[in-house]
């Protein structure tokens, strides 16, 4: 492997670390820069779990470290979660796209205009949290949605966390890097065994992934409530306009790196 792309995985997996400690939807960039570099599309999907289980392994233990959440509440939601991953892997060949941009859309449109609009929500709260019945269930079909579609996850737990469980912005990162950090190996065990994981791109994006996800976790309480709700929506925007199609990630990073498919 040559240093100039050692470099870049770095870099970009830096930056993809912090996108989705404090939002998400990083995994754009990091399946745009696999293919860019010659991974084909499953292998592409399949390593890029290497970098989420280590990214969200350094988030997580900040975040233990800082006390930001509860870790008995992170394990009580990751079960559910876990099953329904393990469910919806079964149902993985019956994806309907449209369907699913439809409902993403829509999911990502909304969390944008409640992160600018609403005044109610905190950056950090305690780690006070009532887990209901009701919330099981919630976990579990995003857990489902994992199960099969993957891209996205982190948007549907923080709606979630924000709009139903009341938790507070610093609360329902935790939580959610915590669920996705115990997801996510039985999602990457399927990968290796078929053969579509890259261990060495994997291994030095995620690499990138871990800096970006401790400099993130570890900083952001002092960067205030309103950063990082513009930034949350920032990001949340770019992902709508991609999947909208008014704009093209994959286009724009084959560009800046002058490479050809």
């Amino acid at each position: 492997m040559d240093w100039h792309i050692v470099i870049v995985l770095l870099i970009s997996g830096t930056a993809v670390g912090i996108i989705n400690t404090l939002a998400g939807g990083g995994s754009i960039i990091t399946m745009t820069m696999f293919m860019a570099f010659g991974l084909p599309i499953n292998v592409a999907n399949g390593t890029n779990r290497i970098a989420v289980l280590m990214q969200n392994l350094a988030a997580t233990i900040t975040f233990i470290r800082k006390k930001s959440f509860n870790i008995n509440h992170g394990l009580l939601l990751s079960i559910p979660v876990i099953l329904g991953n393990i469910a919806g892997s079964f149902v993985a060949s019956y994806i309907n796209e449209w369907v699913f941009k439809i409902c993403f859309g829509v999911i990502l449109l909304v969390i944008m205009v409640y992160l600018l609009l609403d005044t109610r929500i905190k950056l950090k709260a305690g780690n006070r949290l009532e887990i209901k019945p009701l919330h099981y269930l919630w976990f579990f079909l995003i857990g489902f949605y994992g199960g099969y579609i993957y891209i996205g996850i982190g948007y549907l737990i923080l709606a979630i966390a924000l709009w139903i469980m009341r938790m507070d912005l610093v609360t329902a990162n935790a939580i959610k890097g915590f669920v996705i950090l115990l997801a996510t190996p039985f999602s990457l065990a399927v990968f290796m065994i078929m053969g579509n994981v890259d261990y060495k791109f994997g291994l030095i994006h995620g690499l990138g992934n871990m800096i970006g996800s401790f400099l993130a976790s570890h900083y952001m309480t002092g960067w205030g409530k309103n950063f990082i709700k513009i930034f949350m929506a920032i990001i949340v925007a770019i992902c709508f306009a991609d999947l909208m199609g008014w704009i093209s990630l994959h286009d724009f990073f084959y560009s800046l790196l002058s490479i050809k498919e």
